[in-house]
Formats: C-alpha cells, structure tokens, sequence
C-alpha cells in the first residue's frame, strides 16, 4: 500500500520530485531525509513498508511530501507500478537516486558461492538499478519540460574490490558501465546522469567495519566510518546543479580506510 504526506507547495507543484529507492535504512534514508527537509518531494521505495514508514515519519516538519510505495527493484512490475504512482501523485520526475542493493553472503570465497546468492546480488544491484533506470529514463524524457537527473549509487568496490566479494564486485563495476552509457544516451533528452562511489559510510550494512573487516594480505583489521549525513549532502549537491552541469563521479570515503592501496 502506498501512503503518501501532502504540502500545499506541493499541490502547487513548485517542489521538485525525487525517487529513492532503498529508502528504508542506511544511506537511502540519509538521502530521503536531506532531500526532504531541502524542500523535495520524496517518493520512498523499498521491499519493506515498516522501515519506509519510519523514514517517513522522520521527515522534518515543513519538509517536502512523501510518497512510500513497497517495490523490488528486481522485479519489473514492482519498478513500473512505482514510477505509475510517481506520475499519478508528483506529476514529473527530477531526480532518481538508484540506491538499493546488497552485498550478498558476506566472506564467501567465490568457489562456495550458491548460484542462487550470486543471481540474488545482480538481480538487485545490477538488474534493479537498470529497471530503475530505464523507468525514470522514459519518464524524463516525455515530460514537460524535459529531462531530469539520475544518481547511481555505487561503492569504492566499483574501483578495487575486497576479499570474497564476487558478486557484488562484479555488479558495481558494471554498474560503472551503466552510468556511462546512460549519461551519453541521454545527452538528447536533457537527462543528467552521475554516480557516487562511497565508502565506510556508517550505516548497519558497515556496522562490523569498526570492529575488524578482513583484509587483502588475509588479516583482519578495523577501519574508520564516516557520518552518512556527509554523504546525503553530497548527493544533495549533485542532486541540485542546473541539468547543464554534471557530477559524472564522486568519490565520498572515510579519510583513513584502507582504499587507496587497499591490494
């Protein structure tokens, strides 16, 4: 079900109109919250509707309105069923922020890894921001006026991998690939189209970080976090640029994780 908070800015379509999709926690929810309370309309998507209610109740008063829809990004009729309602309630779309993904069995050397766990990480990584992609895409294009921003959301894993992480290695270096194509492919059409590479944000997802995370030379060793609000206003500052200028990537990471010469 889709639950959505009105504004009257909003009823008079002043606000600009974002999607975030893995809204629920972590990095989705630091965005989704930046955005809102910089006076965007939010549309908050995720597999879980309990963690997007919170984030939506999270919203500061005055903020922009929200939308949450329950969606896989994995599955097409759950991404076509959001940009629908995106549509229906916002009118346009000025921005999607292609966040949600896994990292998959974490410390699964690539011999052990299920078939079943590899197709689960690329669906959502890989497949997911494509659908997304391609939904906002169609959408920018058509409407009037013309055009919009999209922000993939990709790692320092889309550079140089860690130990036993195949998988979500593989799709973060395609979704590089992703981000290119799409941003020449939409030169046309006034769609702008970067990518964030972040690392040892502090979120659940990196929550063992602190306390030791396996390294290249086989030891195990703890590594720096950083505020996630620091990335949420990264995001914001690509976000709100004039469509004529572009972040084609940006690299937000703790100072002092083992990145560079992390092999």
């Amino acid at each position: 079900m889709n639950t959505v908070r009105t504004t009257d800015e909003e009823r008079s379509g002043a606000r600009k109109t974002a999607v975030v999709t893995g809204a629920g926690s972590g990095i989705g929810r630091a965005v989704a919250l930046e955005l809102l309370a910089a006076g965007w309309s939010v549309a908050l998507a995720g597999r879980r509707p309990e963690p997007l209610a919170e984030t939506a109740a999270a919203a500061p008063a005055g903020g922009g309105a929200t939308l949450t829809v329950r969606a896989d990004v994995s599955r097409p009729e759950d991404v076509a069923a959001l940009f629908a309602a995106v549509r229906d309630r916002f009118g346009r779309l000025d921005l999607l922020f292609n966040n949600a993904g896994t990292f998959g069995p974490g410390g699964v050397p690539v011999e052990e890894l299920p078939y079943e766990a590899w197709r689960h990480v690329v669906d959502t990584n890989l497949n997911g921001a494509f659908l997304c992609a391609q939904a906002a895409y169609r959408q920018m294009k058509e409407q009037d006026p013309r055009g919009g921003r999209i922000i993939n959301n990709g790692s320092i894993s889309a550079h140089t991998p860690r130990p036993h992480s195949v998988a979500y290695t593989a799709t973060k270096h395609a979704l590089t690939g992703l981000t290119k194509s799409l941003s020449l492919d939409g030169r046309p059409y006034g769609i702008a189209v970067g990518q964030i590479d972040i690392g040892n944000a502090a979120t659940d997802m990196t929550a063992g970080m602190q306390t030791g995370a396996l390294q290249a030379d086989g030891e195990t060793a703890p590594e720096p976090v950083m505020d996630v609000a620091d990335v949420a206003r990264t995001v914001r500052h690509m976000a709100e640029l004039p469509l004529e200028a572009n972040v084609q990537f940006a690299t937000v990471m703790a100072t002092a994780m083992p990145y560079v010469g992390r092999g």
